[in-house]
């Protein structure tokens, strides 16, 4: 296979173009907005108790950095990513706060890792961009040691979740070249299906799977609401390139669909998703 049709191509210059750069400068806004459910993952992590834990798509590195926190002196947890803006960002940060957490440039799907060198593997948004998913959690299933726990959080469907498209849906008549967003393809609604999601990880090797679906409340403040809406999603990705009218134009006309969401001074929404356990069976018993 040659260089320009690796796995993971596409996803790999996302991330390290425009979307990188954009998680990475508005990595303050993401962090408080989405720290509900960094909460619920992080809790789930044994306190003090020398675990290795693995952080997938660990982004700007805010939950890799909580998790090794919570871990202690006898821990370790490793955030593995693609995006080199983001790991930037995330390895300054744990320099500056003083938390030894180490992180990977890396495609989870196809890394080298030692084999079961790792206790537990959690994620927040993370695993969906996977070329094949099978072989990234097959990859990351040898990561592990017996009895592993796999724990992250994926959107459910696009129509649960309406903030999150209500940029996409009310610029599309003002921008025709808008991209749509494809079923199944990588990419954050990806793993919507639960009966998809339990059959990539069945096929990969993971046993005692458990999909449950939560619904968390989601802020952030009104002042930030027009950044977040121009630079996120498949409007994010091409608002940059219009004219300075048309840009203009379409920034007030989604940000007054954004208005039942706003709350005075705050904006809120319902992040519904969904909370993926699952375990590595005992290679005795395979």
């Amino acid at each position: 296979m040659n260089a320009a049709n690796q796995p993971g191509d596409e996803q790999t210059k996302y991330w390290n173009g425009i979307a990188g750069r954009a998680w990475t400068e508005e990595q303050e806004m993401l962090d408080r907005m989405y720290k509900p459910i960094e909460d619920l993952l992080v809790a789930a992590v044994p306190a003090n108790s020398g675990h290795h834990v693995l952080d997938i798509g660990c982004g700007t590195g805010g939950m890799t950095l909580a998790v090794a926190r919570r871990l202690g002196a006898e821990g370790r947890c490793v955030g593995i990513d693609i995006s080199d803006p983001m790991l930037a960002a995330a390895r300054a940060r744990a320099e500056q706060e003083g938390v030894p957490a180490s992180f990977i440039r890396a495609n989870a799907q196809d890394h080298a890792f030692e084999p079961a060198s790792f206790d537990m593997l959690i994620s927040r948004f993370g695993v969906m961009f996977f070329d094949d998913p099978v072989r990234a959690f097959a990859n990351m299933r040898r990561a592990v040691k017996d009895d592993a726990p796999l724990r992250f959080v994926a959107w459910r469907s696009l129509s649960e979740n309406p903030f999150m498209t209500t940029a996409e849906r009310t610029a599309a008549p003002l921008l025709p070249n808008l991209p749509a967003r494809r079923p199944d393809a990588p990419g954050p609604f990806a793993f919507a299906d639960q009966r998809r999601v339990h059959r990539i990880l069945e096929e990969s090797g993971w046993a005692g799977i458990d999909i449950q679906p939560i619904d968390v409340a989601c802020t952030l403040p009104e002042k930030e609401l027009v950044r977040y809406l121009s630079r996120f999603g498949p409007l994010g990705l091409i608002l940059h390139e219009a004219d300075d009218r048309t840009r203009t134009q379409v920034i007030e006309t989604v940000r007054a669909a954004f208005e039942p969401y706003v709350h005075g001074t705050e904006v809120r929404f319902n992040a519904a998703c969904w909370m993926i356990c699952a375990r590595a069976p005992d290679k005795a018993l395979r």
